[in-house]
C-alpha cells in the first residue's frame, strides 16, 4: 500500500475517537529512517496534550491496527504533541493561527525570496499577510510550500 494511502486509511481509522475526545488530528507521517520505519501520529487538544493523552490514542489507535493493519513492513508506533513550532498544513489551521509568529515557505519567490517568517496578520481570500521586520507581504496561498508556527526570538 502507498504511503498516501496508509496515511489516509490510519486518519480514517483514529479520527471518530479523536473527536468523540475532544482531539486534533494534526498530521500522519509514515516514514522509513535508516533500517526502520516509524508511523507517527500528531495530535492537539485546547490547552495541549499530555504524556497520558498520547499513551491513551497510542493503545486505541494499536488495536485498531491490530485488526485491521494497512502496513505490510514492521513500524514503529509513535504518538506525540506537534511541538511548539507545530506544522500547518491546512488552511484551517493557517486561520488558527492569525496573530502568532509564523515561519512559511513557497514553491516560487514572492517579493524576491521563499522565506518569511514573522507574524501572520491575517487569513482571506487565499492571501496570508505576513508582517517581517517592518514590511508586510502578501502570499498566496497556493504559492505556500510548508508553513509552521514559529519562535522568533
Amino acid at each position: 500500500m502507498s504511503t498516501p494511502k496508509i496515511k489516509a486509511a490510519v486518519e480514517e481509522m483514529i479520527l471518530p475517537y479523536l473527536e468523540d475526545n475532544g482531539f486534533e488530528l494534526v498530521d500522519v507521517e509514515y516514514v522509513k529512517e535508516g533500517s526502520n520505519w516509524f508511523l507517527r501520529v500528531f495530535v492537539d487538544k485546547e490547552g495541549g496534550i499530555d504524556i497520558d493523552d498520547c499513551g491513551r490514542i497510542s493503545e486505541v489507535l494499536s488495536e485498531k491496527l491490530d485488526k485491521n493493519d494497512p502496513i505490510p513492513a514492521a513500524y514503529f508506533l509513535e504518538v506525540s504533541s506537534p511541538g511548539a513550532e507545530r506544522p500547518l498544513k491546512k488552511a484551517e489551521d493557517v486561520k488558527k493561527a492569525v496573530g502568532k509568529d509564523v515561519f512559511v515557505t513557497t514553491y516560487e519567490p514572492v517579493n524576491g525570496q521563499k522565506e518569511f517568517e514573522g507574524r501572520l496578520l491575517s487569513f482571506e481570500q487565499e492571501e496570508l499577510l505576513i508582517q517581517v521586520g517592518k514590511k508586510e507581504y502578501s502570499i498566496p496561498y497556493g504559492k505556500v510550500a510548508s508553513a509552521r508556527l514559529a519562535i522568533i526570538f
